[in-house]
C-alpha cells in the first residue's frame, strides 16, 4: 500500500462505486471518515466473501491512513486486493479514489488493509474454503 496521492493508478480491483451525498458530511462539507471507511469495509467484505467462499465478518483495520478529503457530489471508488489467505482469515488492501466532478480525473483518497474471518452458518471460525 502508498499513500501517495500522486500514483498514476488504483491498485487492485475494481469492487464498488458510490456517489457522495450531502447527509454524509460534517460541518465543514468534507464527507465523514467513518462513512468512507464503512463503503471501504463493504467492498473488503465483497472480496473476501468470493476467497472464503461464504461468510466473513471484519475483525480488524490496520494501517488506515486518510490522505485527502472526499467531497459531496464525487464518485468513491474502492479497490480491493487479496493480500494474505490464512487459515481462517483473509487480508484485504483496499484503496478508496475520488472522481471529482463526475469526469476522469480521480485523487486517491485513502487506503488500508482490512481483515476478514470466514465463520461457518453457527457463526463459529472455519477454514477459508478458497
Amino acid at each position: 500500500m502508498t499513500t501517495e496521492t500522486n500514483a498514476a493508478e488504483p491498485l487492485g480491483t475494481l469492487t464498488i462505486r458510490t456517489l457522495a451525498m450531502p447527509a454524509d458530511t460534517n460541518p465543514s462539507g468534507d464527507i465523514f471518515g467513518g462513512w468512507v471507511m464503512s463503503q471501504m469495509d463493504i467492498a473488503g467484505a465483497i472480496a473476501a466473501v468470493e476467497v472464503a467462499k461464504g461468510r466473513v465478518v471484519t475483525v480488524a483495520v490496520e494501517a488506515m491512513s486518510f490522505i485527502a478529503p472526499v467531497k459531496v457530489g464525487d464518485i468513491l471508488c474502492v479497490y480491493t486486493s487479496i493480500e494474505r489467505v490464512g487459515t481462517t482469515s483473509i487480508s484485504v488492501g483496499i484503496e478508496a479514489w475520488a472522481r471529482r466532478n463526475r469526469n476522469a480525473d480521480r485523487v486517491k483518497v485513502t487506503d488500508g488493509r482490512f481483515i476478514y474471518v470466514a465463520l461457518d452458518e453457527t457463526g463459529n471460525k472455519r477454514r477459508v474454503l478458497g
